[in-house]
């Protein structure tokens, strides 16, 4: 992607990794409770498979959890004001993925000024291997996400590493969707989406409840769709490294990768087939008026 001429957002925060772990207290649940309300706003990776193994081995219903903080007290991160930090500290891919997220609330600003709206920013949360956010822990083999509850998109950075090298998702554009996928959600959640699909998802099934939660996901990658056409920035080779992106990290392929036959009343983010096609909907469209994954649903 042409990133050079991008302005950095100023929207961001450093955690300095001294609020990590889940706290004390709570009951039984411990950090768990505030863990899952995580599950419906992460970008999608296998770290999410683990948390769910273990919910399932305590007999816990993961849905029966979302949104809900379960008691447990949570350390604040230990970070100054977004938009106060020395961005003269960050690191290279830093500054790069602050471009990234100028370029979402410069694309973002000028879809809600069409509707007549004012689009609020989220702020970017940096942390390393673990930290805190408003949603709960946040630890870095649960991936990217975002959390509804303080309107923050949390990453360490180093999961584009493993995107690369585990995913075999390698690419500036691939990194820069990932991104793009969590302000997605962000948007969903200005909208009203998150909280809509939320009060549904406690009054259904775990499997409705997945197949929500699934429309959620294949909505963000379609808004990041949007993004990428109306950036203006991207290059030749971009849009393949987006769908090789969106193809590495479906349900079913993940579900494959750890030796388990895919079992699609589990999906929360969609098929490979379902991620690619969406992120191309947006690609191809730029309009989040063709991103209505739920038809009716909600």
């Amino acid at each position: 992607m042409r990133l050079d001429d991008e302005q950095e957002s100023s929207n961001f925060e450093v955690q300095d990794g001294r609020g990590g772990g889940f706290g004390g207290g709570g009951g039984g649940m411990g950090g768990l409770g505030l863990l899952l309300p995580l599950i419906g706003s992460r970008f999608g990776c296998g770290g999410i498979v683990v948390v769910l193994i273990i919910l399932a081995v305590m007999g816990v219903n993961p849905l029966s959890l979302l949104g809900g903080g379960g008691g447990v007290q949570q350390q604040a991160p230990q970070s100054a004001p977004a938009g106060s930090q020395d961005a003269s500290k960050l690191t290279e891919i830093q500054h790069w993925s602050l471009k990234v997220l100028g370029s979402t609330e410069r694309v973002w600003g000028q879809i809600f000024k069409e509707a007549g709206q004012t689009y609020q920013p989220t702020i970017l949360s940096f942390y390393a291997q673990s930290g805190t956010s408003g949603c709960g822990a946040a630890q870095s083999a649960m991936g990217p996400f975002y959390c509804p509850n303080d309107q923050k998109v949390y990453l360490d950075t180093d999961f584009f590493t493993e995107l690369r090298d585990r995913f075999g998702a390698p690419g500036d554009f691939a990194q820069a969707y990932v991104i793009a996928h969590e302000v997605g959600h962000h948007v969903q959640d200005l909208e009203g989406t998150l909280g809509q699909v939320n009060q549904q998802q406690r009054r259904v099934s775990e499997a409705q409840g997945n197949a929500l939660q699934v429309k959620v996901e294949l909505q963000a990658d379609c808004y990041a769709g949007v993004w990428a056409k109306r950036t203006g920035l991207m290059e030749a080779g971009d849009l393949e490294e987006g769908m090789k992106a969106a193809q590495s990290i479906g349900d079913d392929t993940l579900q494959k990768s750890a030796g388990r036959r895919p079992v699609p009343e589990s999906f929360t983010h969609g098929t490979s087939e379902q991620r690619m096609s969406w992120l191309r909907k947006g690609l191809d469209s730029g309009d989040p008026a063709q991103c209505d994954t739920f038809k009716g649903a909600l």
